[in-house]
């Protein structure tokens, strides 16, 4: 996609520090339909294919920047080490530290993001949709609040808001970790959601 498409995803004043780092990679860049299991993805090159990466198009303007910088950061570390190191390990950590400190001293996200985000920096997650603090800090800025699963009792009937499918109706089941054990209606499949996946309760 051509980088002025980018712009109005990206807080204020990042736009040509992201153009600048985009520029100095052959990659594609997509930004895609809301996925219920991750915000961001990246693939390496392959059959001809340069870097992949896919950023979901209703995050908010924070949540858009940290997870493309998630992505970046996995495209950075495949140049320098392929496939010799793990995906979330300590070289990948490293290099998401270092991209993501330049855009922490602009000053642009609000004080409640900036706190949560400080804290999830000193040790990153695989996902930062999977550090349940900081998505429920990102997502009081989204231009439409949906609730959470885990506000919901056991046996809730439900379906997923923002979802590609929009029409699949689960049943909320007992919690495993950080996420629940949930039944499709129809087709009976089991599926784990996660606890702060934003649902729609079905009287």
């Amino acid at each position: 996609m051509k980088n002025q498409r980018l712009e109005p995803y990206l807080p204020q004043s990042t736009f040509l520090s992201i153009s600048k780092i985009l520029s100095q990679h052959k990659v594609a860049l997509k930004i895609t339909r809301p996925r219920v299991t991750k915000l961001g993805d990246y693939r390496p090159p392959q059959n001809g294919h340069p870097h992949r990466v896919s950023i979901n198009n209703n995050l908010n303007k924070y949540a858009f920047l940290i997870t493309l910088l998630h992505e970046i950061a996995h495209m950075k570390n495949w140049e320098k080490h392929e496939d010799k190191v793990k995906p979330h390990g300590q070289e990948w950590k490293t290099i998401f530290r270092e991209l993501i400190l330049p855009f922490i001293g602009l000053n642009i996200f609000p004080d409640d993001v900036m706190r949560t985000l400080a804290n999830y920096m000193k040790n990153p997650a695989a996902a930062s949709c999977t550090d349940t603090v900081l998505l429920k800090a990102l997502k009081k800025h989204d231009q439409q609040i949906n609730p959470y699963l885990e506000e919901f009792p056991e046996k809730t009937i439900f379906k997923l808001a923002n979802a590609k499918n929009g029409k699949r109706v689960f049943q909320k089941g007992e919690k495993l970790r950080k996420r629940y054990k949930c039944v499709e209606v129809n087709s009976k499949r089991t599926y784990l959601v996660s606890a702060v996946a934003e649902v729609e309760a079905i009287q």
